[in-house]
């Protein structure tokens, strides 16, 4: 049995990855810790058919003070330890005036405090728990979009915020890995894929419940040759149609 715990988790694939969490045998997954600043219907309809292995905990992820209280009910649930933290709250927004270039940015600093910071003061108050847990994992969902590697390729969406965000994020991925590596840790980031949410759009390439199960079963395989390491999304069914994005679960260029 593992426990999990995700953030963002009130929409999108946040929810999605609880609602497939919660389905598997209890052998498998015991306690799945929704953390999200407001529940929704969707992520309460699932926590009532979760048979009590699903919950929700509210946190504001950029600040301090409420991540502290928010570690302290994770204690009371979790009085043993948590196996999996999956770093999922973020946010994408386009620059109001994208096609005057990046020098009329003026989101950074929202997308620097929830994509980079809030993921540093949850995981550092949460690794306690992650320290008398079994799996030892911490997954960070990021974007292809921050691979410095790969940036000249992805210069179309109009959002340089979230470039730089997740370029910060992935290094901070590494940072945790190197830092936890003598004490068995799993730490890693992945891109789910451009998928079918609010956030990505109706026209973008994945279902977002596929994409989903295709994240988790990337945590749940995990092992330690995995840690500091940036994969891409292995989704089967994703027919290749050319370009940087082949969804076949590769290491992904920094």
């Amino acid at each position: 049995m593992a426990s999990y715990l995700i953030t963002g988790a009130n929409r999108g694939l946040g929810l999605l990855m609880v609602s497939f969490l919660a389905s598997k045998p209890v052998t498998e997954v015991d306690v799945v810790i929704a953390a999200v600043r407001k529940s929704s219907e969707a992520l309460e309809s699932i926590v009532e058919r979760s048979n009590g292995r699903a919950l929700v905990l509210t946190v504001q992820v950029t600040d301090e003070e409420s991540v502290r209280k928010f570690d302290e009910e994770v204690k009371k649930v979790l009085p043993n330890g948590l196996d999996v933290l999956i770093n999922n709250a973020g946010i994408m927004q386009s620059s109001p005036n994208a096609e005057l270039g990046i020098e009329a940015m003026d989101n950074l600093h929202d997308h620097w405090n929830i994509n980079v910071n809030s993921v540093h003061l949850v995981t550092k108050a949460i690794l306690p728990h992650l320290r008398n847990g079994e799996k030892k994992t911490i997954v960070n969902v990021s974007s292809a979009l921050g691979s410095i590697t790969l940036a000249p390729q992805y210069m179309f969406p109009p959002t340089p915020a979230y470039k730089i965000s997740k370029a910060a994020l992935n290094m901070m991925t590494v940072q945790y890995a190197a830092y936890l590596e003598k004490e068995g840790f799993i730490v890693f980031s992945i891109d789910p894929g451009w998928s079918r949410t609010e956030m990505g759009s109706d026209f973008a390439d994945l279902d977002p419940k596929e994409a989903a199960e295709c994240l988790v079963k990337k945590v749940l395989l995990a092992t330690k040759e995995d840690s500091g390491k940036f994969f891409e999304a292995n989704v089967p069914s994703w027919e290749y149609k050319g370009g940087p994005t082949r969804y076949d679960g590769h290491i992904l260029p920094w």
